[in-house]
C-alpha cells in the first residue's frame, strides 16, 4: 500500500486506535469510499507547484477576508436602495431573508454611487484573489475520499457552498454588466438567492478557518517572503495537504506570485475605474461597456435604455404629451410650456446604475414637493411614478417621503443646459439625490401623491 493509502487508514481511528470517527462511523466506509475513487480524484502528482502551502493561501484568504465583507454588505444596501417596503426590489418576497427596511437617504447625493460602484468596482477587482485562492487550495478541493469522519464532512459541504456560491456569484454579475438581460431567469432573483447561499457558507467557512489561517499567517515572514527570489523558494514542510509532496522546480516565487494576482487586480481596477471617472477614461472601462453608450453634446452620457428598446416613440412625447397629478381633491394635467411655466430649479447630481456606472450632470426642472402642493397634497408620504414605457421592470417607481420632499429632487426638463433628448427621458424624467438609476423614471407620464 502507497504512503498516501496508510497515512488515509491511519485516519479512520481516534487517538485509542478505535476502529471509528468521533460520531461513531466505522472506519472499514471510509476505507471503501478511499478504494472507489473517481478519475482526477486524489492524484496528488498533478498538483506539484512548490508554492502551495498554508502560508500563500492564508494571504490570500486574509486579503479576501477583508474585501468580500464590503462587497456583501454594499450589495445588501443596493437591495435595501431599491426600496422593499414598497415591493419594487427584487426577489419583492423574500420570506424569511428579508432584510431590515428603512427609508434610503438622498443625503449626500453620491451615495448609491459609492455603495454600487464599490460593490461592482471591488468585486470585479477580487475576482484574481478568488481565483488564485481556488488554485492554492485545488489539491484539498479533489482530495479523496473527500472527507475522512462525519465532521470532515460537514466541513467539506460547507466549502463545497462556498465555492458553488462565489463563482455563481462573479458569473452572473460579470454577465449582467456585460450583456443586457442575457439570463434566461431574473438575475436579480437569482443574485439575490445566491448571495445568501455564499454568505452562510462565508460566515460558517470563517469559523471553521480563521485559526488555521492565523497559523499559516504566523508560520513564515511576509517581509521575508518579499525578498526571497525564485532560486531560493523552497515548499513548506509537508504538513498539510495543500503542500505537494513531490513538488517541482519553481518557475515562480511567491513575491512573484503575489505580484501577478496583484497586478491582476490592479489592471482590472484600472479597466473599471473609468465607469464613475468620465470623461475620456470612460472609453477604456472595457468590462462595462453597457454604460458606454452615450448621447450627444449637453446629453452626451451613458443612456442604459433607450426609448426604441423602452417603445417610446417622437409622437407619444409630442405637442398632445401630458403630466397627470393625482392624489389631490381633483386631478391636475399639465403640458410641457405649463411645466415651463413653474419656478425652475437646478442641481448638480448624480446618477449611478445597478451595473456600476455613474455620471454626474446638471439638471434643472420642478422641484417634486411643488407639484406635490399643486396636486392638492402638502406632505406626501410617497409618491407613484408612470412612465410611457409600456412594459418593462422598471416603468413605475415608488419613492419615499424624504425623496419627494428633497429640495434637490426633480421632475427635470432640461440637462446642462439643453432640452432632455428623447434618449434620457425627454419631455420629463425624475431625478432624486442617492436613488438608483432605475428609479429616475424616464418619460413620467403620471405622478400620483399620497398621504398615506
Amino acid at each position: 500500500m502507497s504512503d498516501e493509502s496508510d497515512a488515509t487508514a491511519g485516519q479512520f481511528r481516534d487517538d485509542e486506535g478505535t476502529p471509528s470517527d468521533e460520531f461513531g462511523f466505522p472506519a472499514r466506509g471510509w476505507r471503501m469510499l478511499a478504494r472507489h475513487r473517481p478519475p482526477g480524484f486524489g492524484r496528488s502528482r498533478l498538483w506539484r507547484s512548490p508554492l502551495r502551502g498554508p502560508w500563500l493561501t492564508s494571504v490570500f484568504g486574509a486579503v479576501l477576508l477583508a474585501g468580500l465583507p464590503l462587497v456583501i454588505i454594499t450589495g445588501l444596501l443596493s437591495y435595501i436602495a431599491y426600496g422593499p417596503q414598497f415591493g419594487q426590489a427584487m426577489p419583492p418576497e423574500v420570506g424569511w431573508l428579508r432584510l431590515p427596511s428603512f427609508d434610503w437617504p438622498t443625503r449626500p447625493a453620491w451615495l448609491y454611487r459609492l455603495s454600487q460602484g464599490v460593490h461592482v468596482g471591488l468585486g470585479l477587482v477580487l475576482i484574481p484573489l478568488v481565483l488564485a485562492k481556488l488554485w492554492s487550495v485545488a489539491p484539498k478541493l479533489l482530495s479523496w475520499p473527500p472527507s475522512r469522519s462525519v465532521a470532515q464532512l460537514l466541513e467539506r459541504l460547507t466549502l463545497l457552498l462556498l465555492v458553488g456560491g462565489v463563482l455563481f456569484e462573479i458569473v452572473t454579475g460579470v454577465l449582467n454588466i456585460q450583456y443586457d438581460y442575457v439570463f434566461g431567469f431574473s438575475f436579480y432573483t437569482a443574485h439575490y438567492f445566491g448571495a445568501w447561499v455564499f454568505i452562510g457558507a462565508f460566515v460558517a467557512h470563517v469559523v471553521l478557518k480563521v485559526p488555521q489561517m492565523i497559523r499559516g499567517l504566523r508560520s513564515r515572514s511576509f517581509r521575508q517572503m518579499l525578498r526571497t527570489s525564485r532560486a531560493e523558494t523552497r515548499p513548506e514542510p509537508v504538513e498539510d495537504d495543500l503542500v505537494a509532496r513531490e513538488p517541482s522546480e519553481p518557475t515562480l516565487s511567491r513575491r512573484g506570485a503575489l505580484a501577478l494576482v496583484g497586478g491582476g487586480s490592479l489592471l482590472i481596477g484600472a479597466l473599471t475605474l473609468g465607469q464613475s471617472a468620465g470623461g475620456f477614461t470612460r472609453q477604456s472601462a472595457l468590462l462595462l461597456p453597457r454604460g458606454r453608450v452615450s448621447g450627444e453634446g449637453p446629453n452626451g452620457f451613458p443612456i442604459n435604455r433607450t426609448s426604441e428598446a423602452a417603445g417610446v416613440t417622437a409622437e407619444s412625447t409630442g405637442p398632445t404629451w401630458r403630466l397627470v397629478l393625482l392624489g389631490g381633491p381633483m386631478p391636475v394635467e399639465l403640458d410641457l410650456a405649463g411645466l415651463r411655466e413653474m419656478a425652475q430649479h437646478s442641481a448638480k447630481l448624480p446618477i449611478a446604475c445597478v451595473e456600476g456606472w455613474s455620471t454626474t450632470q446638471v439638471w434643472s426642472g420642478v422641484r417634486l414637493r411643488d407639484l406635490a402642493t399643486l396636486a392638492g397634497v402638502s406632505t406626501p408620504l410617497s409618491a407613484h411614478v408612470r412612465s410611457l414605457e409600456a412594459a418593462g421592470a422598471f416603468n413605475q417607481a415608488t419613492l419615499q417621503a424624504n425623496q419627494v420632499s428633497d429640495p434637490d429632487s426633480l421632475l427635470a426638463l432640461r440637462v446642462n443646459g439643453a432640452e432632455l433628448s428623447l434618449d434620457h427621458g425627454y419631455p420629463a424624467r425624475v431625478i432624486v439625490p442617492a436613488l438608483p438609476g432605475v428609479h429616475n423614471t424616464k418619460w413620467v407620464q403620471q405622478l400620483e401623491f399620497r398621504e398615506g
